[in-house]
């Protein structure tokens, strides 16, 4: 554990301040400020029944608004954490195709596999399977503090799953913490660290030849 922590922190000290690194988490946190600041959310947040209506956009803008303030924050820190961690990683372009794979897996998987949820909003999921391909990329460079990320992930979820949704949470925010969202979301995150699976996979093989 002190060597996870001791890693990540001189990764935290070399920030990327590059503007190919800094400027797509900022532009993702523009957008849903000016969402929340003109409160789109009737426009733009996951209803189920509108979408049935025809208004399928909301499956993929739902994601990027919140129910308030306080969950714009949470999922702002998230977003800080990741760029802390794994900002290094991604170019303008792999930052846009992650956001938007995730955005519309997590939309759909809330569609098709939540019909409790009815009203849907937020970072948090998409965010989950970002930490994932992150912790998975985190791998591929040789940090064993991948491993400990990417299951420590997955035994958060699984803890959500047992113990149900934080109530805390649920009242800072106003809203009930969407649980199922985020194991869709660190699914999506799995599946879509695939290549980078096969890519490792491919490099210790050519190692032990």
């Amino acid at each position: 554990m002190q060597k996870f922590i001791l890693k990540n922190y001189n990764k935290m000290l070399n920030l990327p301040i590059q503007p190919r690194y800094i400027l797509p988490p900022i532009i993702l946190l523009l957008f849903s400020t000016i969402f929340a600041a003109f409160d789109l959310n009737n426009l733009l947040e996951f209803n189920r029944e509108l979408i049935n209506q025809g208004e399928l956009w909301r499956i993929f803008s739902s994601q990027f608004v919140h129910a308030n303030w306080a969950h714009m924050g949470l999922n702002a820190s998230g977003v800080l954490l990741i760029w802390l961690l794994h900002g290094e990683y991604t170019s303008p372009t792999r930052y846009a195709v992650n956001i938007s794979a995730l955005a519309l897996w997590c939309g759909l998987g809330v569609y098709w596999f939540c019909p409790s949820i009815h009203i849907y909003t937020g970072l948090s999921a998409l965010l989950h399977g970002v930490i994932i391909w992150g912790a998975v990329k985190d791998i591929t460079v040789g940090l064993k503090s991948g491993y400990l990320l990417f299951i420590g992930v997955w035994i958060k979820i699984a803890f959500e799953q047992f113990s149900g949704p934080n109530a805390d949470i649920g009242k800072l925010i106003n809203s009930t913490v969407a649980i199922d969202a985020h194991l869709i979301g660190v699914i999506g995150g799995t599946l879509l660290a695939i290549p980078l699976i096969i890519e490792l996979f491919k490099k210790n093989f050519k190692n032990k030849k």
